[in-house]
């Protein structure tokens, strides 16, 4: 198990934004992770990158699910994963191995544990579309809940609603030749840098889709493509994603997004939502 005090969050967050912990402890196991859950953390992370961190920090004890518990394994056509293995590397390991189903994800930046909770999805596929079951840690023991049970929604889930934390995951995947999956993926991570500022920190698509609309196109039918807030800014790029331009708070951020907000409901009548989570 490692750990860090006093580690500055801005060094484990894709917007290099955020205060330190106080204490941090990266688990490599279900049997670690569960110790330390035991413990009451103030926070449970992953990849860092669809989040948020105040700039006063964390007090207490934070959970970081990455590296140390990310192995992977195929057997058949179902890919296991721990929590902390990224996306990417599940998606490589389907495509090496022959299994579709994952290329969706594999352009999508975060953990598998963070995956499960939201739900992830890009171009048209979800987490819930191939996943078979996971493991949780609920009322301080580990469980085995199925893809039903998770009651999944449009970025969210039962997990997120009762705060689970995710231990592992297994998927059921389709056999087709790794040059047909590589090329897909290929397809779809062009599509990502063509629309995406992928070149500056970000949390990814900062607020959710509202229903019938797009939040990208009326936050730029709002004129704000582009507007900032200290070194926040609405990517000149896609009006979807807030970046960091260089130095920008958590503040600057969440005035950023306040701003956003405010003239979309009052040009639209609409209520953006946010994606990100802010801890």
């Amino acid at each position: 198990m490692r750990l860090w005090m006093n580690e500055p969050l801005s060094r484990h967050t894709s917007f290099q934004i955020g205060g330190p912990a106080e204490r941090m402890a990266a688990p490599e196991n279900e049997t670690e992770l569960l110790e330390l859950v035991l413990q009451k953390p103030a926070a449970i992370i992953g990849a860092g990158t669809n989040l948020l961190v105040r700039d006063e920090g964390i007090s207490g004890l934070v959970v970081k699910i990455g590296a140390e518990m990310a192995d992977i394994s195929i057997e058949g056509n179902i890919l296991t994963a721990q929590a902390g293995a990224r996306l990417s590397q599940i998606a490589m390991a389907a495509m090496r191995a022959g299994l579709s189903g994952l290329e969706f994800a594999a352009g999508i930046p975060g953990t598998v544990g963070g995956a499960v909770v939201m739900n992830a999805g890009a171009y048209g596929g979800e987490i819930k579309d191939v996943l078979i079951d996971v493991r949780v840690i609920a009322d301080g023991e580990i469980k085995t809940l199925t893809n039903e049970q998770l009651e999944f929604g449009y970025r969210k889930s039962l997990a997120m609603e009762m705060g689970y934390i995710i231990a592992g995951a297994r998927f059921l995947l389709t056999p087709d030749s790794p040059e047909a999956i590589s090329a897909r993926m290929r397809e779809l991570a062009q599509k990502r840098r063509d629309k995406q500022p992928l070149e500056m920190p970000s949390a990814g698509s900062t607020f959710k889709r509202p229903e019938g609309h797009f939040a990208g196109a009326l936050i730029e039918g709002a004129g704000l493509k582009g507007f900032s807030v200290g070194g926040a800014q609405v990517s000149e790029k896609h009006a979807g994603f807030v970046v960091n331009t260089g130095g920008a708070t958590c503040a600057d951020v969440l005035g950023l997004i306040e701003k956003v907000q405010s003239v979309v409901r009052e040009k639209y009548g609409i209520e953006l939502e946010m994606e990100v989570c802010v801890l």
